[in-house]
């Protein structure tokens, strides 16, 4: 509890009519931190909010659009004057219900298909949804071809500047071999997604409404015991097409497993069909947004930019050769990819 007692958690807590019998802290790192709360009323989470009031207004929006769709998410507990946040001391904290249950196996063909089917139904849930005032969205839809653009080219700079020194460490040999082909990769998914189809897709989106969750991975979801599925982790919502959930998960399932696997892949785009269909046309931007080598590019631009202070040279370039190798894995996905797409 040393790490978090200059939080000011009594005065957070006062605001709510629940009397505090314990805490326990969770999790706790700079401008984030989760609490486990032992009230006289039963378990509860309170978590610490990284985000503008802003965004946690357009956050909270969102989760109660989805809870009135039928989506699983905690409850926000209100504090003693009808608010949906403490505020103290210019941070906002959201007090929640605490889900018993278990995160969903990626390995259990009924827990992946429960886990992907209610990803499709979060997509669903989310039509009809506006932006509310006086709310800052976090916004990604039909930003793609520009963000992904202005990726790559950060890269390649790093790339050539590499290129023309007269000795490489071990990260620069890396890259000098690896870049190439997942700079004609990305180029090639940046030119699909500049024709119609992706745009297609954006406005359609902006005249119905549209959300992603970010990391709808099993991680943030728990299952209880009749098999019902939350989500718990809703901090990083986001206005954009679903393909951005569906290329997330399906990269988090397949690195899971080491390499990507053609039937498993079709076994999960059937079961989202199953619930939020989507058409060829759909699909084939899924497609796209997998082409773009999103986690080698990361893993490469996390090194530039030293995101991990606690890492060492050798695991930065150990993380950037198994994404690379991983990345590799995708091809033949991408070859039978129009046979698997949900007729």
């Amino acid at each position: 509890m040393a790490i978090t007692a200059n939080e000011p958690l009594d005065l957070v807590l006062g605001n709510y009519p629940v009397k505090v019998l314990d805490i326990r802290n969770e999790s706790y790192k700079d401008k984030k931190g989760v609490w486990w709360i032992k009230t006289n009323e039963g378990m509860r989470i309170l978590k610490k909010i990284s985000n503008s009031e802003e965004t946690l207004r357009f956050i909270l929006y969102a989760v109660n659009h989805l809870q009135n769709n039928g989506i699983r998410i905690p409850k926000v507990y209100k504090t003693s004057d009808g608010s949906n946040y403490a505020k103290v001391n210019s941070t906002c904290y959201v007090l929640t219900e605490a889900i018993e249950g278990k995160n969903p196996s990626y390995t259990s063909p009924r827990e992946l298909n429960s886990l992907v089917c209610e990803l499709a139904k979060f997509h669903k849930a989310s039509e009809g949804f506006t932006i509310p005032p006086e709310s800052k969205p976090k916004y990604h839809l039909g930003l793609w071809v520009e963000d992904y653009r202005a990726q790559l080219e950060e890269i390649n700079t790093y790339y050539k500047n590499e290129l023309v020194l007269k000795e490489h460490d071990t990260i620069g040999k890396t890259l000098i071999k690896e870049f190439p082909y997942f700079y004609e990769r990305a180029s090639k998914a940046i030119e699909g997604l500049s024709e119609p189809e992706y745009g297609e897709w954006v406005a359609k989106a902006l005249r119905t409404g549209c959300l992603c969750h970010q990391d709808f991975a099993a991680g943030n979801l728990i299952m209880n015991t009749s098999d019902s599925i939350y989500v718990i982790d809703t901090d990083s919502i986001t206005v954009d097409i679903a393909a951005r959930d569906i290329r997330k998960l399906l990269n988090k399932i397949m690195k899971k497993a080491g390499r990507w696997d053609t039937e498993l892949t079709r076994t999960i785009l059937n079961s989202y069909q199953s619930k939020n269909p989507l058409t060829p046309s759909q699909w084939r931007v899924v497609k796209l947004d997998l082409m773009f080598p999103h986690l080698f590019l990361g893993a490469v631009n996390k090194y530039i930019y030293k995101r991990d202070k606690e890492w060492s040279a050798e695991k930065y370039h150990q993380r950037i050769l198994e994404m690379a190798a991983f990345e590799k894995t995708l091809p033949p996905v991408l070859e039978h990819f129009e046979s698997i797409i949900p007729k």
